[in-house]
């Protein structure tokens, strides 16, 4: 029987939502204090039709202060230009892409938020039913623990062998490496191999929270399709409804369309072209900072990083010493790498 905990962890300028499947984390909800709720999934707005483009069958929608999304529609629903609608978010924006709505009901007014999405803490109530999130350290150290493994591209297969995710603007591909697990019988290996990349793809596939077109590339031949299958039925039964598997094709790969609902992780956390991004090397910044004022309470707190750093960690200094008290200095030194911090008493 398979065992789901939460965590929450409520930072200085974010609040991160862990969800660990049998001690493993499955799922990492992040939510920065600055963020424009009304692109959050599960928020209910007015939106104005800005434009129609029958060929598409899409919408673009106005929601107000510059933010757009996009309302798809059929043909016997088309939405009227200046229009207002009542929708609400089912999938979130992510890099180049915009947001997703869905209509509610007919509208009036001027654009607005009619009702926030839900908090990282009913979120996470919502996941794992009737669950009181642990805090504190325990759920700081699952959230980071979480967000290394959601960066990471090779994830070891329980048993030996594993698997690479790899996301492209048109799909997510996996792909299955025997390992350690080729001086086993090569059939039973495979099969073995198969199957437990089935459970582990899915469950770094939320974690990640990657979706859309997902092509897993199986090892060996011969393939027990019905088995498979089966599999990847119970695997991606938590992201129901509109998962939809096809059969292992002839080149051994096996197909799926998982919904995309959240902003990928990789999305709060990298820059373009790799790396992380200086938003998510300044939160990180900041809770060594906090740690080290839990450890030494009172103390003045000294901290060296890179300039770009430093700037993006202004505000959350600023937020820190509010909780804190002003006993906190950062330096920006040139010379520093973007992934190095010297944080102490000073």
């Amino acid at each position: 029987m398979s065992e789901r905990r939460t965590f929450l962890d409520r930072g200085i300028g974010e609040t991160r939502g862990v969800v660990t499947l049998d001690g493993r984390p499955e799922r990492v909800i992040l939510r920065r204090d600055e963020e424009d709720l009304r692109l959050a999934l599960g928020a209910r707005l007015i939106a104005r039709v800005a434009t129609v483009e029958p060929a598409i069958g899409v919408a673009f929608l106005d929601l107000g202060e510059g933010r757009e999304a996009m309302l798809p529609f059929k043909p016997d629903a088309r939405p009227v230009r200046g229009g207002a609608l009542e929708v609400e978010i089912r999938s979130e924006a992510r890099e180049g892409k915009l947001a997703t709505a869905r209509q509610t009901g007919e509208g009036d007014g001027a654009p607005r938020l009619l009702h926030p999405p839900p908090s990282v803490a009913d979120i996470l109530r919502s996941i794992v039913r009737d669950s009181d999130p642990v805090q504190g350290r325990e759920a700081r150290q699952a959230a980071d623990d979480a967000e290394a493994e959601a960066l990471e591209i090779v994830h070891r297969l329980p048993g030996g062998g594993d698997i690479a995710i790899e996301p492209t603007r048109a799909l997510t591909s996996i792909d299955v490496d025997l390992g350690d697990r080729k001086g086993q019988d090569s059939k039973r290996a495979a099969r073995h191999a198969n199957l437990a990349a089935i459970a582990e793809g899915a469950r770094l596939l939320r974690l990640k929270g990657l979706g859309g077109l997902i092509i897993l590339d199986l090892v060996g031949r011969g393939h027990d399709g019905a088995a498979l299958l089966a599999a990847a039925r119970l695997a991606f039964a938590p992201d129901n409804p509109g998962v939809a598997i096809g059969p292992v094709g002839r080149f051994g790969t096996m197909e799926l369309s998982i919904p995309r609902r959240t902003r990928p992780v990789s999305d709060y956390l990298l820059r373009a072209g790799g790396g992380l991004a200086d938003r998510a090397l300044a939160q990180r910044l900041v809770r060594r900072i906090e740690a080290e004022a839990q450890t030494a309470p009172g103390a003045r707190i000294a901290a060296t990083c890179a300039p770009e750093v430093a700037k993006a960690a202004e505000p959350l200094v600023a937020l820190l010493a509010e909780r804190y008290g002003a006993r906190f200095k950062v330096s920006a030194d040139p010379s520093q790498p973007r992934d190095r911090f010297d944080v102490a008493p000073a």
